[in-house]
Order: C-alpha cells, then structure tokens, then sequence
C-alpha cells in the first residue's frame, strides 16, 4: 500500500500571521484566530481582537466599521 499523506497547509512554507487590527504576531495561522476576506484581500484576527469585536463579524461588516 503506498501512504501519501497530504501536507497540511501550515505546514507548506509556514508563514506568520499578522493582526490586521492590533499587528500582533503568530508563527502559521493559530486555530483560535480568525479571518475574513474583504475585496479579495485575507484579514487575519488575532483571538482578542475577534473577541472584542465579535457582534461586528457576526454582522459581517468590513472591519473598516469596527
């Protein structure tokens, strides 16, 4: 039998993300972030900004709004 697995995407080139609110900084996407994209562009939330503005994201605004 011949096992392949699939890489996770993490694990392809492993980049940080970054904050789109606050800039703070994690190694790879941590499962507790979030994101949204907005005009094509992936906007990455750290776990204390998504939560401060939880209501807005459920809302589905631009973060431009909160």
């Amino acid at each position: 039998m011949d096992e392949q697995k699939t890489p996770h995407p993490e694990q392809q080139g492993a980049e940080s993300a970054v904050c789109s609110r606050c800039g703070a900084v994690a190694e790879g996407t941590p499962p507790t972030w979030t994101f949204s994209v907005e005009n094509g562009v992936r906007h990455y939330f750290c776990e204390d900004c998504a939560r401060a503005n939880l209501r807005a994201i459920e809302g589905r605004l631009d973060s431009d709004w909160w």
